[in-house]
């Protein structure tokens, strides 16, 4: 009896500590693609879980957001001005099964992906394109990206672009065409001025023409205005209709009083 109980005791030495080798814990974040015999069997978690060894292989996946930051990179953009650009990708596994099945490791394979993605996204849009539309860019790259990447069980949530670095040539280049920008549009907004202006002096010109009297008023302030000036000789043209009008004046005054 004692010889049986010492020959069982190393089996059950050995079956406790099969059972303790068994035991998975998978954290609320995380997945367990298990494989029987090398085929898939299911996917398990979070929590305890068994996994028989010999028999069970399982291969742990993190569900949570990816921040992946993709290397800059060199872009012909479609004006051949060459720019260095990077950006950053969020996405997550959705599927752990596909991302462990349909791609040997699909954080590398997204990171590559991401990197032609971009120089191809980037190459059909020109420099200006790139500066001033990149919100547009983002969801290009980022809907491209999701569609390729959803047979591998991945869900690519954002892509933002980080930077786009221009060399020192295109950077004074561009100086000069915003500082030759900001001159036509002071000689356009001087221009609209001018025209403005000779056309309110048209309109006064054409009311002052309709009345004579206006026009010797007027000159008439004109006069009292300069007179103040401390100047010691004046010379102020008179028109010829009011010399008309005061001599006209003055020969029908001399009528009245003969």
């Amino acid at each position: 009896m004692i010889e049986l109980q010492f020959g069982l005791a190393p089996l059950l030495i050995l079956l406790v500590a099969l059972a303790i080798a068994s035991l998975r814990i998978l954290r609320e974040y995380e997945r367990g693609v298990v494989f029987m015999l090398g085929r898939f069997w299911k996917v398990k978690g979070p929590g305890l879980i068994f996994v028989i060894p010999g028999l069970q292989q399982m291969v742990k996946v993190d569900l949570r957001v990816v921040t992946m930051d993709v290397p800059s990179q060199d872009v012909i953009s479609r004006d051949n001005v060459s720019v260095k650009v990077n950006a950053v990708v969020y996405f997550r596994v959705v599927d752990p099964q596909r991302a462990i099945i349909q791609v040997e490791n699909y954080l590398v394979a997204t990171s590559q992906l991401a990197q032609t993605t971009l120089r191809a996204v980037l190459g059909k849009h020109e420099l200006d394109e790139m500066l001033a539309e990149r919100e547009k860019l983002n969801l290009d790259v980022q809907q491209i990206l999701d569609a390729q990447t959803d047979s591998w069980g991945i869900k690519v949530a954002n892509v933002e672009i980080k930077h786009v670095d221009l060399n020192e040539n295109m950077v004074r280049a561009i100086a000069r065409q915003a500082e030759a920008e900001r001159e036509r549009r002071a000689k356009v907004i001087h221009a609209e001025g001018e025209k403005q202006a000779a056309q309110t002096l048209m309109e006064a010109a054409a009311m002052l023409s309709r009345e004579p009297a206006a026009m010797q008023l007027r000159y008439l302030q004109t006069l009292t205005q300069v007179a103040g000036d401390k100047t010691s000789t004046l010379v102020f043209p008179v028109p010829v209709d009011l010399l008309d009008t005061l001599v006209g004046k003055n020969r029908k005054d001399g009528s009245e009083r003969a």
